[in-house]
């Protein structure tokens, strides 16, 4: 048998190091793909509106498409739980609102830990609650809403978007707080709870201001308080809880970005810079404020303090109000 010459085989051996490291040279940038989405609920709705404006700024960013993928059911649990088991590497992100930090407690199982679970981006926007009632009723401000409750044997019924939602969960909140009785109407969505108010079906309910905003601005509902830090720019008449006499009254219907568990650092980064820049512009501060949002992109940091804040608090009041659990 011929053996090879020296510098032949030589050259053979300088080639294996490159042979070896071909995977970690073809292993492409982030991102080099679409991205999706995942929005826990149907199309149309305030959380699958603000994702759509994030997914329009961020594919030119980012330089790949962005694609909405509406996962609703259970309260927002299939979507995100779907997300949870998504591949960290970047190509599935995920746009809850509140149920992602209310759900925890609410749900025995509902297939995800929103803190083990996942890695925080940035804050999207926020929606005060508002406390209603329709135009035509004979209550017109907060301390009428709360006389006629007290009054009305067996308690009155109230509109809610959805158990579990923070409107629901401000007025059970609002119902141990000043020892008032509330018949909880729950509705498979804002819309049919807006709805509800509009027909006089339900006097009172609660609402995130971004569902029911353009019908208060119309005069066809009205707004007798807002459960933010602060009033609101166009609502300068309904006062805050707050001011109201109820310290730390302050909750909010919250959107986020986050991504699954063990996504590379750098992905996290990048993500985060991007998408507080697109929320950060003025237009689009501008759209979210006339739709009932108010923006604060701050970053991984800021997001997940008030995750962790909020799961803690929810739980707080669930088990005050003596919630079930699904």
């Amino acid at each position: 048998m011929t053996r090879p010459r020296a510098g032949l085989r030589r050259r053979h051996l300088l080639a294996l190091p490159g042979l070896f490291a071909t995977p970690a040279l073809a292993q492409a940038p982030w991102p080099n793909r679409p991205v999706r989405i995942i929005v826990p609920f149907g199309p149309g709705g305030p959380t699958d509106v603000v994702a759509r404006i994030l997914a329009n700024g961020l594919a030119p960013a980012i330089g790949q498409p962005v694609v909405i993928e509406n996962r609703g059911g259970a309260g927002g649990n299939i979507g995100t739980a779907l997300a949870a088991r998504a591949a960290p590497d970047g190509y599935t992100l995920l746009v809850p609102s509140t149920g992602f930090v209310v759900n925890a407690s609410l749900f025995r199982n509902p297939g995800y830990d929103p803190i083990r679970d996942f890695m925080p981006i940035t804050e999207l926007g926020a929606s005060p609650d508002v406390f209603l009632c329709g135009a035509g009723s004979s209550i017109r401000s907060f301390d009428d809403l709360v006389a006629k409750a007290r009054a009305t044997q067996g308690g009155m019924h109230f509109a809610n978007p959805g158990t579990g939602s923070t409107p629901h969960l401000a007025g059970e909140r609002l119902a141990i707080e000043r020892n008032l009785t509330f018949v909880q109407v729950t509705h498979s969505s804002a819309a049919l709870a807006v709805q509800a108010l509009l027909a006089g079906t339900t006097e009172i309910g609660a609402t995130a201001l971004a569902s029911s905003h353009a019908q208060i601005k119309a005069g066809a509902l009205r707004a007798v308080a807002l459960t933010g830090p602060e009033r609101w720019f166009d609502l300068p008449e309904v006062p805050t809880m707050v001011e109201l006499g109820f310290p730390g009254f302050v909750s909010e219907t919250f959107l986020s970005l986050h991504v699954p568990a063990g996504t590379p650092q750098p992905v996290v980064d990048r993500l985060a810079r991007e998408s507080t820049a697109v929320m950060g512009d003025a237009q689009v501060r501008g759209r979210m404020r006339n739709a009932g949002f108010i923006v604060r992109p701050e970053g991984p940091a800021a997001l997940g303090a008030r995750v962790a804040r909020e799961v803690a608090s929810w739980r707080d009041l669930i088990a005050r109000a003596r919630i079930a659990q699904e």
